[in-house]
């Protein structure tokens, strides 16, 4: 995985489809769609300097799923080689949403193959356990923009 930071609202991660990330079809199971986009945004955070998981010196915050779709246009199989574009689509005062292209760079071919989208909400620990939406701590907003083409995630 090579991670690359392009500016606050977009980020780029390239992965290669494993075996064990396969179904019976050898086709990259669409569960795994999910976990590639935990990825980005987990390699995002810290190419900003921060994390999704709550550490000493971080802001202790966490980022639960409200929303996760994907749509689906052509299989990706074991040892294809796909590119994950992230883009920042929406930045509210507790919550981001991030959009996914996933675009297989397999050999000479460089085609689309799903997009996705994720909204997460900021959130506290209260100290019986629960969680409550706050706002997302000014430090971590600073670094995070919304892109320019927010419609599209070319």
């Amino acid at each position: 995985m090579n991670p690359r930071y392009v500016m606050p609202s977009e980020f780029l991660v390239r992965r290669t489809v494993e075996f064990s990330e396969t179904d019976m079809a050898g086709i990259m199971h669409y569960s795994n769609f999910f976990r590639y986009m935990e990825t980005a945004e987990h390699a995002f955070f810290r190419s900003i300097g921060y994390s999704v998981a709550a550490r000493p010196g971080l802001p202790q915050v966490g980022w639960p799923r409200v929303h996760a779709s994907c749509d689906y246009h052509r299989p990706l199989r074991f040892e294809d080689v796909v590119e994950i574009r992230m883009k920042i689509l929406e930045k509210r005062s507790k919550a981001l949403t991030y959009g996914f292209r996933f675009i297989k760079v397999s050999g000479a071919e460089v085609e689309r193959v799903a997009e996705g989208r994720l909204t997460v909400v900021c959130v506290a620990q209260r100290p019986d356990g629960t969680m409550k939406a706050v706002e997302i701590p000014a430090e971590i907003a600073e670094k995070i923009e919304v892109s320019p083409d927010s419609s599209v995630l070319d």
